[in-house]
């Protein structure tokens, strides 16, 4: 089932609410459901008692997929909204205006949608372990919901010439080879970036901080992060 109107107006404010409580897991102080250490470190002890790696070894391996989650976001993110458009992809409502077969969407319908899972589970990796298994699930359901919604959305108002499109590329796992020509729309790359700072962020706290091995910093970046992409995010549509 898709997601309604409202869910998809407010869907910003919803997956921020839902990241918070990933982060703060109320549960485990309540409930006692659950210890306060983030994913990250956890993943690197259990890979560490496989006897395979040391735990100083184990931790950089984790460090490194995180960091390739978090890039990979960025790469679809700042991609797909410079062939979509910033203020489509900022904007409140469905939109339809033509099918865009440009940059990564003539390889995956939903490259957005794909890298925001890739962008919360990059921060997922600084969650209490409960936390970002809560998060993560209700995360992906929810993306699901708003890529049903949207794309019955598009169906509806661009008839035939979007069901071929569904035909031709998957919906979530991409497909590197591809029939489709290009339509020649040109990339608002500076824009794409400006619209997304907090992928961008997110990469860059993983990237940089993730090595001094303190997680209640990167977390407390990733909360700056958010509030600086909120105030470009206003920024950048107040220009537009």
């Amino acid at each position: 089932m898709g997601a309604t109107k409202i869910e998809f107006r407010l869907r910003m404010a919803m997956m921020a609410a839902i990241i918070w409580l990933g982060f703060w897991a109320p549960w485990i102080e309540w409930w006692g459901m659950g210890r306060r250490i983030s994913l990250l470190g956890w993943l690197a002890a259990e890979l560490s008692r496989t006897g395979k790696v040391l735990f100083s070894q184990a931790t950089p391996i984790v460090i490194s997929i995180a960091i390739l989650v978090a890039a990979v976001a960025v790469v679809l993110r700042v991609w797909g909204t410079a062939n979509l458009g910033s203020v489509t992809v900022q904007h409140g409502e469905m939109q339809a205006g033509a099918v865009v077969a440009d940059g990564p969407y003539r390889y995956v319908r939903n490259p957005l949608y794909l890298g925001s899972w890739c962008v919360f589970a990059a921060m997922a990796f600084l969650m209490p372990v409960t936390g970002a298994l809560f998060a993560m699930v209700l995360l992906t359901a929810f993306l699901l919901r708003l890529i049903l919604g949207e794309e019955a959305f598009l169906s509806g108002q661009l008839g035939e010439s979007y069901r071929a499109y569904q035909r031709e590329v998957p919906r979530l796992l991409p497909r590197f080879t591809t029939n489709l020509q290009p339509t020649g729309r040109k990339p608002q790359w500076l824009r794409a970036v400006a619209a997304e700072t907090n992928a961008i962020l997110v990469f860059l706290i993983l990237a940089v901080l993730s090595w001094r091995y303190d997680n209640w910093l990167m977390v407390k970046a990733v909360i700056v992060s958010f509030g600086i992409s909120i105030i470009v995010r206003g920024l950048t549509l107040r220009a537009t």
